[in-house]
């Protein structure tokens, strides 16, 4: 009797307890926290996906956000429940740092209250009701895969729900047709500036852009505290464009650097 009772809770111990639901896989871009659990699964084809780059808000029943990507393609979602010992945050900061080691680039970037209602992210957005919680929980993230797969955007939304449960959800949309040039937000260079000290971008190889131009003036200016270094082949180029643009002199410098692109860095 008592070597069957050990044989019963070992059977519903906590490997047991932590199965994924059945047919699901993570995705092989975003790596898996330890001991974290898919709780659910879906992978929907020829999908028409709007995904919000700005706070959303409802305004006469009718969802409002300042900014999206609007395409038709296929969708694969996967939610994790996450064990104790780790946050939505930790997760939420890891699968961001593992996408970006593969040169992902950053559309939009929201954490807490400004991303708007936890309760819209989770029923109208992502149509999944274990995603609502408190929305100073909650961190959203939009992202290019770099080429030859930018035509993939990786969506990332972490909560912690009131009973403190947390959970992240991953989606990958690949899409049917090209989806051409997408900017990131203002906001989204500056927090990714601040969050994590430095902006690299690649694509910005050549003199300045002028989209380019006014989305970096206008972070910059987000934060007139901040002061960075400008590296890449053009850094000075660039320095005095921003200047141009209203962004302080004395709060950049060059650098030298061998940097393929633009790379700003924050100066602590």
């Amino acid at each position: 009797m008592y070597s069957f009772a050990l044989l019963a809770l070992a059977a519903f111990g906590p490997a047991a307890l932590a199965a994924d639901v059945p047919g699901s896989r993570d995705l092989a871009r975003v790596p898996r926290m330890p001991d974290a659990q898919i709780v659910d699964y879906k992978q929907t084809s020829d999908l028409e996906r709007i995904y919000p780059m700005g706070s959303i808000r409802r305004i006469s029943g009718q969802l409002r956000f300042d900014g999206q990507v609007d395409a038709r393609g296929n969708v694969t979602s996967v939610t994790y429940e996450l064990p104790p010992e780790h946050t939505a945050t930790q997760a939420f900061t890891a699968a961001r740092e593992a996408l970006q080691k593969q040169d992902a680039e950053l559309l939009f970037w929201c954490q807490a209250r400004d991303c708007g209602e936890s309760s819209l992210w989770a029923n109208q957005v992502f149509g999944n009701a274990k995603l609502y919680g408190a929305d100073s929980g909650q961190a959203y993230l939009l992202l290019r895969l770099a080429p030859p797969a930018d035509n993939t955007l990786i969506a990332l939304y972490a909560i912690t729900r009131g009973n403190r449960k947390a959970y992240l959800h991953v989606e990958q949309f690949e899409a049917n047709a090209p989806l051409g040039d997408l900017l990131p937000t203002s906001a989204t260079l500056l927090r990714q500036l601040k969050d994590t000290g430095v902006l690299d971008l690649p694509r910005l190889a050549g003199e300045p852009d002028d989209a380019w131009l006014r989305l970096l003036s206008r972070a910059l200016n987000l934060d007139t505290g901040l002061r960075v270094s400008i590296a890449g082949p053009q850094a000075e180029v660039w320095r005095q464009a921003l200047i141009g643009q209203g962004v302080r002199a004395a709060r950049m410098e060059t650098a030298s650097d061998d940097a393929k692109g633009l790379h700003l860095e924050l100066l602590r």
